[in-house]
């Protein structure tokens, strides 16, 4: 394996303005016709799923997903490494387009900030990707939210369906982070509010609404997948669904637009698609399989990311999305950086919302030597899977050379098969271009993709064979309640779907606080959730959150206009 370094970051080429390409330009670089694009504004669209049907029988290019090592709580940079790759390989006169998540409203304005990438690194226009985009997360806030409407009426006016209102599992939805709403009573007034019942709600990225979005092959694909969505119970046990409740078809009507991905570009002017946006520890952490097909059908390479680390957004990558959308990834990219890896050895502890602890900037290549035990560990559970692993070094400005080959020299013993120092961040395509060259060499290794198990083996093996191969649990305990759920399950016949396991994504274990590579531990699973509409069963382990809180100072307190209407302080 070749071991190398880029020059260390010198700061990111910043221009005072940066002229946008028209989005019909981007467009045509990539042979889209002009009937395929709905315009909203001069540089950003949506693309007509009439593109898709257009380009059935077009070869895929190369399909490379970018995960990272377990992250800290500010990230490891994949965004950054997913843009700044793309960038590399159309400066290296080879197609690509990268395939991004939207970013949600609730990080934009809670405490994680903006996801569109960085420094030379970003999707433009910015301002429009953090804010609102082309309406998508709304019109997906909307139908579910309508959907929550009808379900109460139904049970308000004489419960023609039999609902068992202790069994209703659907939610409301929004984008904004607000704990208070974690649980709350709805009905209460007089007789004509409605029932009086506990509800609660989540973050509009974990709604079911937002995954079948993200794994529809085409609006018909997500009209019988809103049909099948489950929200409740009967008093005899069998499922109410949307299309019982006749509301399946109106909320299809909402989402019609919200189907049809997004086209914008980088800072390079590189084509990115931008398609819903799952949030990794209690859904699939995945962007779209249309925007993801349309890119394969027209680049040479393409980009794409999971949410979090290997061991929650890859898996989930691989063994839902792949699977929903026949994809078969080429190479994987695994993210990492000192800071992290620092993070690992157990020397700093890094928290959200708090400077980074001085003893992260200070030189220590025992700290990073410690905390490669989980780079070795997100290898091994990239290759579980059968594809090709590039390890790449995010480098930041305080990393040292020591600290870098430190990692470097080690990758070769830990299975990959290439490693590259990217520093995208600072320099864009020209910082990227020697991992670009190491996943050019990757994709020409021969390799058999396969899933980590098949759909028809029962829910607990499977919840298992994903706790102590990719999480290295010793054993399960599940809850009595789990138990009963996954019964029932199999009762129903609905047991033979994929798992998407929620927990959290700051540590292998379901404790954020134990880092490296945790052995020997027992992993709890709580409860169990059917997602029927977007094909796939949820299990808990632990207290993760289904819709954040805000910090003591939200990151919104920071933003505002001018009176020249221009936004401040979004970045």
């Amino acid at each position: 394996m070749k071991k190398s370094q880029s020059k260390k970051p010198v700061g990111a080429k910043r221009k005072e303005k940066i002229n946008l390409k028209p989005i019909t330009d981007v467009a045509r670089y990539l042979g889209i016709k002009k009937q395929y694009l709905e315009h909203y504004g001069p540089y950003k669209a949506k693309l007509s799923l009439d593109l898709l049907k257009s380009l059935r029988r077009k070869k895929r290019g190369k399909y490379i997903l970018v995960s990272s090592i377990t992250p800290t709580p500010l990230g490891e940079g994949k965004t950054v490494t997913a843009i700044g790759l793309s960038m590399a390989f159309n400066k290296l006169k080879k197609k690509s387009a990268v395939c991004l998540m939207q970013p949600s409203l609730g990080g934009v304005f809670g405490i994680k900030g903006t996801a569109s990438g960085g420094g030379a690194a970003q999707v433009l226009p910015s301002e429009d990707v953090n804010l609102h985009l082309t309406g998508d997360t709304h019109a997906v806030e909307s139908a579910h939210n309508l959907c929550a409407a009808y379900l109460e009426n139904s049970t308000f006016k004489g419960n023609p369906l039999d609902i068992d209102t202790a069994s209703i599992i659907w939610r409301r939805a929004l984008d904004t982070n607000d704990r208070s709403l974690r649980n709350v009573n709805i009905g209460l007034g007089s007789k004509t509010d409605g029932t009086t019942r506990k509800v609660g709600f989540e973050i509009i990225d974990a709604s079911e609404i937002m995954a079948i979005l993200a794994l529809s092959d085409d609006a018909k694909d997500m009209r019988e997948r809103l049909g099948k969505v489950i929200l409740g119970f009967n008093k005899k046990g069998k499922p109410v669904t949307a299309e019982d409740i006749k509301v399946a078809g109106a909320m299809a009507a909402l989402l019609k637009d919200a189907i049809k991905p997004n086209l914008l570009q980088t800072r390079e002017g590189t084509p990115c698609f931008m398609h819903t946006g799952t949030p990794g520890d209690t859904s699939l952490g995945v962007a779209s399989v249309v925007a993801d097909k349309i890119a394969l059908a027209l680049c040479e390479y393409v980009i794409t990311e999971s949410a979090f680390g290997a061991d929650m957004g890859a898996e989930k990558f691989f063994d839902i999305k792949c699977r929903a959308g026949g994809l078969t990834p080429d190479v994987a990219v695994l993210v990492c950086s000192v800071r992290g890896l620092k993070m690992h050895s157990g020397d700093v502890d890094v928290v959200l919302g708090r400077p980074l602890p001085r003893d992260i900037f200070h030189e220590s290549v025992s700290a990073v030597e410690r905390g490669l035990s989980n780079l070795e560990k997100q290898i091994e559970n990239l290759t579980t899977f059968g594809v090709p692993v590039v390890v790449c070094v995010n480098r930041m400005k305080d990393d040292t050379d020591k600290e870098i080959t430190a990692i470097t020299r080690r990758v070769a013993t830990f299975g990959a098969a290439g490693v590259a120092v990217s520093d995208a961040w600072a320099r864009g395509s020209e910082g990227a271009a020697e991992l670009a060259s190491a996943v050019i060499s990757a994709c020409k290794i021969k390799h058999s993709f396969r899933f980590l198990y098949p759909t028809d083996m029962p829910i607990k093996d499977k919840i298992k064979r994903i706790a102590k191969t990719l999480y290295g649990a010793r054993e399960m305990k599940f809850s009595d309640d789990a138990n009963k759920k996954i019964l029932d399950l199999k009762k129903l016949k609905l047991d033979n779907l994929p798992i998407c396991m929620v927990k959290t994504h700051l540590s292998l274990s379901n404790s954020p606080k134990r880092k490296g590579r945790p052995h020997g531990f027992k992993l709890p699973v709580e409860d169990i959730r059917i997602f029927n509409g977007a094909g796939f069963i949820a299990a808990s382990c632990g207290s993760v959150k289904r819709i954040p809180g805000l910090p003591k100072v939200p990151r919104g307190t920071k933003i505002d206009i001018t009176e020249e209407g221009k936004i401040t302080g979004l970045f």
